[in-house]
């Protein structure tokens, strides 16, 4: 029996990767600030799985919060095989309207935590020559789109060094580049998605079964979709000076409202 620790497990993606992995007879640590619905969350997956599920209410945006899961992963008496760090947020509002507390609050835990509760992770993982970690970034880092997507740009690229760095070990990383999900996200943002086309939504569920095909494969980056992959492949060939301005003209038009 493996463990596997989710941060942000209570909604979305990191919802939909708990359910999957306590499905296939994983144990699971649950991560996120909401005690409450962490521990409904983990009585429905030991009951429905018979998987022991434990909880952790941390705020990742606290030094308190990431040292308490960089102890948890750090403890050689109960190991985690698989980190799936996918805590994190949107702020609504363009540069210099997001007041600068929350976005540091935002590299806090979309960089910070995700530099050090990696780092814990690999160092036991190592030791024991084996384990993995998935970093959930967003196709939005690719495109020119203020603090959220340079944070998450900053994410793959960590990550994919990282995993070059740790080749041979037995640890494997991967960066996770989704598009639109639909999860709790926008609306915790106050971000409005009625304008944005229906063939942009992904499926959490069939995204984690992508993402840990992907895993599995040994690839660094997964974007799991084909039509992501075909928008991210025309990006690549887009200018940087065309595609800065295309990024914010659709960050008006699909983002916050």
């Amino acid at each position: 029996m493996t463990t596997a620790l989710i941060t942000g497990a209570t909604a979305g993606i990191g919802a939909a990767f708990a359910r999957r992995l306590a499905a296939d007879g994983h144990d699971v640590v649950l991560v996120a600030r909401d005690l409450k619905r962490l521990r409904e969350q983990a009585t429905e997956l030991h009951d429905r799985h018979g998987v022991e599920a434990e909880v952790l209410a941390a705020d990742l945006s606290s030094e308190d919060g990431i040292g308490a899961v960089e102890a948890r992963l750090s403890d050689p008496r109960r190991p985690v095989d698989l980190l799936v760090n996918n805590a994190g947020f949107g702020n609504k509002g363009r540069f210099l309207d997001v007041s600068m507390a929350d976005e540091l609050r935002m590299l806090t835990v979309h960089c910070e935590a995700v530099l050090r509760l990696t780092s814990a992770a690999a160092a036991a993982m190592k030791g024991r020559g084996r384990g993995g970690v998935v970093n959930v970034a967003s196709v939005a880092a690719f495109v020119p789109r203020g603090t959220y997507g340079a944070s998450k740009a900053w994410v793959v690229q960590f990550t994919q060094g990282a995993a070059r760095d740790l080749a041979g070990s037995g640890v494997r990383l991967m960066a996770l580049c989704p598009g639109f999900v639909r999860t709790e996200f926008h609306e915790r943002a106050g971000m409005g998605t009625d304008n944005i086309p229906g063939w942009m939504w992904l499926d959490a569920d069939k995204l984690v079964a992508a993402a840990l095909s992907d895993l599995a494969r040994g690839r660094t980056l997964s974007i799991p979709d084909p039509r992501y992959k075909a928008l991210m492949g025309v990006v690549k060939l887009a200018p940087r000076a065309l595609l800065g301005g295309v990024s914010s003209k659709a960050g008006r038009k699909y983002g916050p409202q």
